[in-house]
């Protein structure tokens, strides 16, 4: 399915991986300071913060499925099917949809602490955006430079988690995908030592034996480890290419390629999109499964005062540069 990551150099970058059999027509997606959102249980907004993210728009309005705005908040909906539950408009609670949620949050804070403050009141609501785009069942991780948190809309009611990786795939719900971190603590990106037994002697019988044991499967789980440590130890540059070059290898860890999982017969998830948002400079990069050149979008050379949406199809072919 997805996974999604934050990583620091001089700079915060946030960004994720979208793995699903087909696309929705996604494009990179700028919404100025003055579109107008129209919100089901609130009235018309058309000042807000300006955002940047990958969407889906359908009549004129942005389904975003990651995005940051401009004060570098960054925020992404992972798959939870099975595990996410909405409920009906409840008075005295700010009544959100599903599909607005991500809007909901770029448009008003700042950082992870003022949507920690807003999640206090919010109740996310069952409503579709139409009859045919349904309810999508979601879970989110909201980051800013400093701090993650996850977001989960269960039948127990709103679930916020601190996210102390940076780090959230689909499921099972994040505070049993951080638990199983506990049976790989032993996971080094050093060369094994026989921790097995005294009694038996073992061979390192090649190089490249570091994070030996680390899951290689495409399960979410497995992938929320995978990104964990390879995120954790992941070790670069500060400068934008360096730091933007290290963040799609983190999330490459986890790329999935067609024929590998089937999710029905003849159809396959594939990494239709990784993107890496530069979330303090405003831009937003990304690849493609056929295209692996880095593509990038600032939103500081659009007219954030405006109030109509600029659209960024993505650039599917495959580019390649040849030297002679």
């Amino acid at each position: 399915m997805c996974t999604a990551a934050t990583y620091k150099t001089k700079d915060f970058y946030f960004g994720r991986t979208l793995d699903y059999e087909f696309s929705y027509g996604d494009e990179i997606t700028v919404t100025p300071r003055n579109y107008a959102f129209h919100f089901r249980h609130a009235e018309e907004n058309n000042k807000h913060y300006a955002m940047i993210g990958m969407a889906h728009v359908a009549g004129n309005y942005p389904l975003f499925y990651d995005g940051i705005n401009e004060k570098g908040l960054g925020m992404a909906g992972l798959n939870f099917v099975g595990n996410a539950c909405y409920r009906k408009s409840e008075e005295g609670k700010d009544n959100v949809a599903q599909f607005e949620f991500i809007p909901w949050i770029l448009r008003q804070c700042a950082n992870v602490k003022e949507a920690r403050e807003l999640l206090n009141k919010i109740n996310i609501t069952d409503e579709p955006f139409s009859e045919e785009l349904p309810v999508a069942q979601l879970h989110w991780i909201i980051s800013d430079r400093d701090a993650s948190i996850t977001v989960e809309s269960v039948a127990g009611g709103i679930k916020i988690y601190d996210n102390p990786v940076g780090v959230l795939t689909n499921n099972p719900p994040f505070d049993q995908q951080m638990f199983q971190l506990n049976n790989y603590m032993n996971l080094s990106p050093k060369s094994p030592k026989n921790l097995f037994s005294d009694k038996l002697s073992f061979n390192m019988y090649s190089r490249g034996m570091g994070a030996l044991g680390l899951p290689g499967d495409l399960s979410s789980q497995s992938r929320f480890i995978r990104v964990a440590f390879t995120k954790m130890n992941s070790l670069s540059g500060d400068s934008e290419s360096e730091s933007v070059s290290q963040f799609f290898h983190i999330l490459g860890s986890v790329d999935q390629q067609r024929g590998c999982c089937e999710i029905d017969e003849g159809k396959y998830e594939i990494t239709i999109y990784t993107s890496c948002c530069n979330a303090d400079k405003g831009i937003y990069y990304y690849t493609t499964y056929e295209n692996h050149q880095i593509s990038g979008v600032d939103m500081h050379k659009e007219n954030l005062d405006g109030d109509g949406l600029v659209r960024y199809p993505l650039i599917r072919g495959q580019q390649i540069y040849m030297q002679n």
